[in-house]
């Protein structure tokens, strides 16, 4: 049976790096039919953070990543909390010495300094210079009756040659004379990761061991350990590192990198995972879709396809899934309301994520609009000043007007619509266009216009009607759309990029539309140009 697990330490918040490979764990044995563990690995008692265990575990359980086997969740390899498995990894470090697989250091930190930096002025590669490995049994007596503090260190084979195959890397071959002999019990009595790791691993039945690119280099020392208790090592797969945009390694300098920030700003969970699982993996072929449900990853998933170089954290990249997953929730939530429709006129491209919604039951159009805005204002009623809020009928409207805004940004909501409700100031140059060949001239001959017309205009409800209106005008005055339009909607948003001037008009009202295209006549007027 597949067996995979993912094995943190609590020393802190839930890495953006530590959720994919939990991630490319879950997905690689829910993919086989197998099973996903969580071992919480906290031995080194230096970085440990209180709390920071039963956070992981929230975040895991809030991700939807639920596991087999693990904390509060007891199987036949309990605990798996590794400074409960303290008596397990002594008495393995025990039979490898008696296997001449590892030896006692009873070196200082002073003469371990001495060791490095003599190491370093003769450009040694700095590693153990074995000096305790060649202690006589006598000395060793002598300094364990002393009670001289030690570590217990690995003897690497040094003759050896170890290969093997890397899952997503290939074939991959390190001489063991340029290995370090690494310590496997600190002074302190504790395991470091790298006993404890492969101990538990085997103990645990891991099939597969899916981690960072960063423990390549530790992968021989763990192969060379399974050797030396004589057990099959796992196989091994090692996921790129990620990357910030000028590819440097993915660091708190840079920006956030800890899952619980990006849940701050709002980013849901699936979007969070969606995009994590495309961090170093793509489906390929002629897959084009990038938004995967947990379900539908675990599908699509394989190791095959994960890339072996560094993979871009690019927050743009994240901002367009969650609003595409936000889109997802929104209409699936307002075609579940709106059950009333006939399907035929729900129109639905999901490669685009375009949805239209057409039906023309007067009574069934206003329920439909009260449904929208309900969904739009319960996901932004947090970001609006109430101010905007006493006018239910003109916030309801300015919200469908920028419902792709608000799905991508709900905390922008005020930002985007405030034109309607505050006053508008704005350089006069705005009301002119270059490439639209709208000068000072047009622009007074087509607000002039509208003015006119639309004081006798009544309908501003419908829409349509703003429109053939608007459209007779530009038919009249000879100009081309834009010669028109553009001028509008510049005196009534004040804004250089804002809705359409249908919506903006039919949001405004009589009142509003006609105050603020006078606003800019009276401006031209005073343009001498």
């Amino acid at each position: 049976m597949i067996r995979t697990r993912f094995a943190p330490s609590p020393t802190g918040y839930l890495h953006v790096g530590g959720l994919r490979t939990a991630l490319y764990n879950y997905l690689y044995a829910k993919k086989h039919e197998g099973q996903f563990l969580l071992r919480i690995e906290d031995t080194d008692r230096k970085r440990f953070v209180e709390g920071a265990k039963e956070h992981l575990i929230e975040m895991l359980e809030w991700i939807g990543l639920d596991y087999d086997e693990g904390p509060n969740k007891e199987g036949p390899h309990a605990p798996y909390v590794q400074s409960e498995r303290n008596d397990l990894y002594k008495k393995y470090a025990e039979e490898l010495l008696e296997k001449k697989h590892a030896y006692r250091c009873f070196c200082t930190a002073d003469r371990l300094s001495e060791m490095r930096e003599h190491q370093e002025k003769s450009k040694k590669a700095p590693m153990y210079d074995r000096h305790c490995l060649y202690l006589s049994d006598e000395e060793t007596q002598k300094n364990l009756d002393a009670k001289t503090p030690f570590v217990i260190r690995q003897k690497i084979p040094s003759s050896e040659t170890v290969k093997y195959k890397d899952l997503i890397r290939g074939i991959i071959s390190f001489a063991a004379k340029t290995l370090d002999d690494q310590v496997l019990i600190k002074s302190d009595g504790f395991p470091t990761y790298h006993l404890a790791n492969v101990v538990d691993d085997h103990l645990m039945e891991i099939s597969h061991v899916i981690r960072g690119e960063e423990w390549l280099p530790s992968t021989p020392k763990h192969i060379l350990l399974y050797k030396a208790f004589g057990w099959t090592p796992p196989e091994f797969a090692h996921i790129p590192l990620l990357l910030n945009k000028d590819r440097t390694k993915l660091s708190k300098r840079q920006g956030d990198v800890s899952v619980e920030e990006y849940i701050k700003k709002g980013y849901g969970k699936e979007a969070i995972i969606n995009f994590i699982a495309f961090l170093g993996w793509h489906p390929g072929g002629s897959e084009e879709n990038e938004i995967f449900t947990l379900e539908e990853l675990v599908k699509h998933f394989s190791l095959e396809k994960v890339h072996k170089a560094g993979a871009i954290f690019d927050i743009e990249k994240l901002d367009w899934i969650n609003w595409q997953w936000n889109r997802r929730k929104y209409h699936t939530i307002l075609k579940d309301k709106a059950h009333y429709l006939d399907p035929n006129v729900i129109i639905e491209n999901p490669k685009k994520g375009e949805f239209v919604y057409k039906f023309n039951d007067p009574e069934n159009t206003e329920k439909f609009f009260k449904e929208r805005t309900d969904i739009l204002l319960e996901m932004c009623d947090e970001y609006l000043d109430e101010k905007y809020k006493k006018n239910p009928e003109k916030i309801r409207k300015a919200l469908v007007t920028i419902e792709e805004k608000i799905l991508r940004d709900p905390k922008s909501t005020q930002e985007y619509l405030k034109f309607y409700f505050d006053d508008i100031d704005y350089d006069n140059e705005l009301l002119t266009h270059e490439k639209m060949k709208v000068d000072y001239k047009t622009a007074r001959k087509s607000l002039n216009e509208i003015y006119e017309t639309f004081q006798n205009f009544d309908s501003f409800n419908d829409m349509d009607a703003i429109k053939n209106i608007l459209m007779k005008i530009v038919a009249k005055l000879e100009l081309k759309n834009g010669q028109v339009f553009w001028p509008l909607r510049a005196a009534l948003t004040g804004e250089k990029f804002s809705p359409g001037v249908f919506e903006v008009a039919w949001v405004l009202g009589k009142d509003d539309f006609l105050k603020r295209t006078k606003q800019a006549l009276d401006r031209l007027e005073n343009t001498k140009q």
